[in-house]
């Protein structure tokens, strides 16, 4: 889920591309408020607002390193009969390590981990760093835009190859001028990654704070079946959706709030959905790491909880 956060932010921005890894629980979802939104305020331009996000990114992860936040990840699987059959709550903290965003699990059902599962996350962090910094230098040598964790970007010039941005319109979220913006993915657009395979074949839409140029809630869904090597690499459900929210935090970065997901998704041996899930971030505050062993942290001022966006209607 840690790879959603990171996705969901620095890819739309590809508003869309990480369902495949989010795991997540619907919430009822507060409907941003239109009633204070100004009127006759001309809209930004949508194009050069959303190049505007991009670069804000980049530039706020050079903050986000600075700080640290809790996770509780709460997955419920269900049966053949639509029943919950098992529940699954997982506890974590995300950080930066060595240039790369990451999750250490430090509870599973309520209980600690062990010394022996502690030294294990520990390695597994450091094995997951050196892996992404690698594969990052070798597509940054072969000149192609890269996520902190080694990925290769959907920028936002390639999602508009890939879809289009429509019905732009001012709203309140959070008392906060924010504009939304609808995307839906072009099936007839040629791709040339899976990721890109995801989002042609997704809709969904943004919410852009107004004064940061920043993105701070997105909700998706697939229109159809969605399926890499037969079903067998990865496979998406038809209606499967998510949401995402940030928050901003200490009047300086705009940090994961709340992820949602419901449907069922597959993908290899390394993550499966067939219920939702729900993660909830919290207690965010600043550090600064070198290793995985974490120093002392400082707390910051508390962010206002943010709505709980549930799946999109």
């Amino acid at each position: 889920m840690a790879a959603l956060t990171s996705k969901i932010r620095t890819a739309t921005l590809a508003l869309l591309a990480c369902a495949i890894l989010c795991r997540p629980a619907p919430a009822q979802t507060e409907a941003p408020d239109t009633s204070t939104a100004p009127i006759g305020k001309p809209l930004p331009d949508i194009v050069a607002m959303m190049h505007d996000v991009e670069a804000n990114q980049r530039k706020a992860e050079a903050v986000e390193k600075d700080y640290i936040y809790h996770s509780v990840e709460t997955e419920q699987e269900l049966d053949s009969h639509g029943h919950v059959k098992k529940t699954i709550v997982t506890e974590s903290d995300h950080f930066w390590v060595n240039g790369v965003p990451v999750r250490r699990v430090v509870k599973k059902n309520g209980k600690d981990l062990s010394p022996d599962e502690i030294a294990k996350e520990n390695e597994r962090i450091d094995k997951l760093t050196a892996k992404a910094n690698e594969h990052r230098e070798k597509l940054d040598n072969q000149g192609k835009e890269t996520d902190p964790r080694g990925n290769e970007e959907v920028t936002v010039s390639r999602l508009l190859e890939l879809g289009s941005f429509t019905h732009a319109r001012r709203v309140q979220l959070s008392g906060r001028d924010t504009i939304a913006v609808d995307f839906t993915g072009d099936p007839k657009a040629k791709t040339r990654n899976r990721t890109e395979d995801v989002i042609r074949d997704m809709v969904g839409t943004a919410w852009i704070d107004e004064q940061d140029h920043v993105l701070t809630r997105v909700e998706g869904h697939f229109v159809k079946d969605f399926k890499v090597g037969g079903g067998l690499l990865v496979s998406v459900q038809k209606d499967t959706r998510f949401s995402m929210q940030q928050t901003k935090v200490n009047g300086e970065v705009w940090l994961p709030a709340r992820l949602n997901a419901q449907g069922a998704i597959h993908a290899l041996l390394f993550f499966g959905l067939n219920g939702s899930g729900q993660i909830v971030n919290s207690d965010y505050r600043k550090f600064r790491a070198s290793s995985t062993i974490l120093p002392g942290v400082t707390r910051v001022e508390s962010p206002e909880a943010p709505n709980s966006p549930g799946p999109p209607p």
